[in-house]
């Protein structure tokens, strides 16, 4: 048998050793979180838009590709999805990193009404894991962060202000101003607030206010009603029921926007003043 020089086998060696260097290499740790949170950056009364922040530490070079998540609104998951990233990570250097998804937290009316009686917060958070990639090599963190919000809350409708004016024995005008308060932190989308008004059980007049309307953030959505008292409007026995100077009032209908439908019902009673 003949031997190998030991010139040979030292280049044999070299050569295995350089094939070797050209193999991908593994991180000696993993990439890890170094901070996170998740903040509501916008709210409405059925959905939310949800921040997330963090920041990804790495021992070496690499990227974090995307964040595969779940929105989560009072413990039932409403939206899944994936946000790209492509974040570079330099060796030991935290890499910030950020992300919005927006999503429904109310699915219906119903839902909508349990909430505002429930009162107090809800709890919606983003969960899921970072995908980190360094070379040929993949890695996953897991993340979950929480932000308690306001529970949305159905609005109201009130009286703000109403005045009579007594013109003739057989005329009065009458000036409503019917409020819709809303209780929220977040303006309030508005469809349309119908309403039906009468006067002594007698039905004046109806009409939709508020139509493609939004109300501030606690605050009152004020909308004017005109209503006239004669013959015409209400019935020839109308100058006997001026006469008492005291007129009792309803006013009846519903206030509607996405998802919401909130009945009504005012009744009460009107002093007349005596017109110029």
């Amino acid at each position: 048998m003949r031997l190998r020089s030991p010139m040979f086998r030292l280049a044999v060696v070299l050569s295995l050793c350089a094939g070797c260097a050209s193999a991908p290499v593994r991180p000696a740790a993993p990439a890890v979180l170094t901070a996170q949170q998740t903040l509501v950056s916008a709210q409405g009364l059925t959905d939310a838009t949800l921040r997330y922040q963090a920041q990804v530490a790495s021992p070496a070079q690499g990227v974090v590709e995307r964040a595969d998540y779940e929105l989560v609104a009072d413990g039932q998951v409403v939206k899944t999805g994936t946000a790209k990233l492509d974040v570079p990570l330099e060796p030991g250097v935290p890499a910030d990193i950020a992300f919005e998804e927006r999503a429904p937290y109310v699915k219906s009316a119903q839902d909508l009404t349990r909430l505002s009686e429930q009162g107090g917060t809800l709890l919606l958070a983003l969960r899921g894991t970072l995908v980190v990639r360094s070379g040929d090599h993949e890695e996953t963190i897991p993340f979950a962060a929480s932000r308690a919000a306001r529970v949305p809350r159905l609005p109201i409708v009130v009286v703000e202000e109403l005045d009579g004016a007594r013109y003739s024995s057989e005329e009065v005008q009458l000036n409503l101003r019917l409020g819709v308060r809303n209780p929220n932190p977040f303006p309030l989308k508005l469809e349309g607030l119908t309403w039906t008004a009468t006067v002594a059980g007698k039905t004046l007049d109806s009409g939709t206010l508020a139509q493609a309307d939004t109300v501030d953030a606690s605050a009152t959505g004020v909308y004017p009603v005109e209503l006239t008292v004669t013959p015409d409007t209400w019935g020839p026995e109308v100058k006997a029921l001026i006469a008492k100077g005291l007129l009792p009032y309803g006013v009846t209908g519903e206030v509607t926007g996405p998802l919401l439908r909130v009945p009504y019902s005012l009744t009460g009673e009107v002093k007349l003043n005596v017109s110029r």
